[in-house]
């Protein structure tokens, strides 16, 4: 069976405003690796186990050109562009197609769906994991995800639930049973999350998934059937040059706008979770690196060559260059961040909120800071 990745990278990255924009979103950022933007990052960490010709990514049509330009050894023809802004489902779907139209039967192709914005620890781990979760969905025709067990009650995040509790002893010995998913649970209110946190019952969603193209098509066909029938179309589309083209995203502009998770994965009676036994974080607003970066003494973690006095658990990102001194003082827990086209200061509490100040911008008629 022939292994393919698709790795999903078309969001645009809000809560990182203002280094991250439409035309340079987070992915394309260097937010966890000094010498690689996270995109890179992800390709290259999978790539030992799935071939880099064997790697798609799913973007939007004003990323499409910069990541085929800017990737090596990246066929043109792998950089997905997105005819429209859908959520997952569609996303995955147009994956599906592309591949179906490209190397042929869908029982003989197997899927890792993997994300540009993650921070992974212990590659080898987790590629061993994700081996282990193709092989598994190859032979039981199952929709296979990858949960983490809580370190904190995070309501950021969605859970999964299992029947019966992860043990510290399995997640480190390396070899955690693969369980039934019992039910997906949104993100939660604050209490609800300290009580996932403490069942050893729930695991954060990673948002990955892994199945053979037919095993997803065929719980296409069970729980959102028209996306399934337009899949179809979009195998056929391809390949008809302009006029496929066309007709492709003429298909795509009228597809629901819903998730895997909810379109999909909720609904179906062969789900399994495989826990992760390698360091995981979602890298999702400003405050994730103070969890995914080195700090100084003070706690603080800088990018760029901010002065720092007197300051204490502060995220400073410093993006102005060699002209412009970004400064400082006094401040604790508060996320500075500076650009040539925007500045940023916020309470590190509230660091999911930074994506309100792009919908201002945006209601304000200045898309262009956006």
């Amino acid at each position: 069976m022939r292994r393919f990745a698709v790795i999903m990278a078309g969001g645009s990255g809000e809560r990182f405003w203002p280094a991250s924009r439409r035309a340079r979103p987070k992915q394309l950022l260097r937010l966890t690796d000094p010498d690689r933007s996270m995109l890179e990052e992800a390709i290259d960490r999978i790539e030992p186990l799935i071939a880099r010709e064997n790697v798609l990514i799913a973007t939007n049509k004003l990323l499409q050109e910069p990541i085929s330009q800017g990737i090596r050894g990246l066929p043109p023809e792998n950089v997905i562009g997105e005819p429209a802004k859908r959520n997952t489902a569609a996303c995955l779907a147009l994956a599906a197609a592309h591949l179906e139209h490209r190397f042929g039967d869908p029982a003989d192709l197997s899927m890792a769906v993997l994300t540009a914005d993650h921070q992974i620890g212990n590659p080898d781990e987790f590629r061993s994991t994700v081996a282990t979760a193709l092989d598994f969905a190859a032979r039981r025709d199952a929709l296979v995800t990858i949960g983490v067990r809580p370190t904190r009650a995070d309501t950021g995040y969605g859970y999964i639930e299992v029947a019966q509790p992860v043990t510290e002893t399995e997640l480190r010995g390396g070899r955690p049973t693969i369980r039934p998913v019992v039910h997906f649970r949104e993100k939660p209110d604050p209490p609800t999350a300290e009580e996932y946190a403490s069942s050893g019952r729930h695991l954060w969603n990673a948002g990955m998934f892994f199945w053979r193209v037919s095993t997803f098509l065929d719980g296409l066909a069970r729980s959102m059937p028209d996306l399934r029938a337009a899949t179809d179309e979009i195998v056929s589309a391809l390949g008809a040059g302009e006029r496929g083209a066309s007709r492709v995203a003429e298909i795509f502009a009228g597809l629901q706008n819903l998730s895997v998770d909810y379109g999909l994965m909720e609904h179906a009676d062969n789900v399994y979770v495989i826990p992760a036994t390698f360091p995981w974080d979602d890298v999702g607003a400003w405050d994730s690196l103070t969890r995914t970066r080195e700090s100084d003494p003070d706690g603080n973690v800088t990018s760029g060559e901010p002065l720092l006095i007197d300051t204490k658990g502060c995220v400073v990102y410093d993006e102005t260059g060699a002209d412009t001194a970004v400064a400082v003082v006094g401040l604790e827990d508060v996320i500075v961040a500076t650009t040539e086209g925007g500045i940023l200061v916020c309470r590190k509490d509230r660091a999911q909120e930074v994506k309100k100040v792009v919908a201002e911008l945006q209601r304000r008629g200045r898309e262009r800071l956006t």
